[in-house]
């Protein structure tokens, strides 16, 4: 199903272009729906030469290792770009596996027609660059933090992030995660075992209230940030 031009401009790297510009785009699109934990592609698997943007929903980000240990990078939501590879690659590859993390709409756009409308307005393309830049950094960050950061670091700074990058709202005990953390889920985006989580976890009783399914409240927000710097 092709995407309408109003789906487009939702795109953030796409919002300010032309209406000729985005109905330019339009015939060279595609809108796919994937339910709750749908493979949307494999690591490894060759993949259509365009650009894959996030419409609606969450996806997550994971990577295999060739010990079989599975690591989640990054769940993104709606508006954000992945598989960057397939614009630069020949023939592309996807660079990790992309599963839904919540029923999900995929709108994808034709590499040729892309570089096309690029060549008018190149504003698009270092903003490309700008959102490969910021998660090459983020990568960074969490490699240097498997290196040298404790494990109860780690997972004081993945909750505050989650908390400043989706938001909380406030409730009688603390501030409330718009975002769900399910201990697996954070076990492989810090790089530890599933128990450790857990236990971990439940060492922070007195500063994150922590409820199935991944719910989690921010009881005391200083006592957190403390942790994150290392100052526990």
């Amino acid at each position: 199903m092709l995407a309408t031009v109003e789906e487009i401009a939702k795109i953030p790297i796409f919002s300010n272009l032309k209406l000729e510009e985005l109905e330019q785009l339009q015939p060279h699109t595609e809108v796919r729906k994937y339910l709750h934990e749908e493979i949307i592609f494999h690591e490894g698997d060759h993949i259509a030469a365009q650009l894959y943007t996030v419409l609606s929903g969450k996806i997550k980000v994971k990577k295999t290792a060739a010990t079989g240990k599975e690591t989640i990078l990054r769940v993104l939501p709606a508006g954000e770009i992945f598989g960057a590879p397939a614009l630069f690659d020949d023939p592309p590859v996807a660079p990790a596996t992309i599963i839904a993390e919540q029923n999900c709409q995929i709108l994808t756009v034709k590499r040729t027609a892309l570089l096309s409308v690029i060549q008018q307005t190149p504003e698009i393309a270092l903003r490309i660059m700008h959102v490969l830049n910021q998660r090459l950094q983020e990568l960074q960050n969490t490699v240097h933090g498997l290196i040298s950061e404790r494990a109860i670091v780690r997972l004081a700074k993945l909750i505050l992030y989650n908390s400043l990058q989706y938001g909380t709202e406030p409730v009688k005990e603390g501030q409330y995660l718009k975002v769900k953390l399910p201990y697996y889920e954070m076990s492989r985006k810090v790089g530890i075992t599933y128990e450790e989580c857990v236990r971990l976890i439940k060492s922070l009783e007195s500063v994150v209230d922590y409820r199935r399914g991944g719910k989690i409240t921010i009881l005391d927000v200083e006592a957190l940030n403390a942790i994150a710097s290392g100052e526990d």
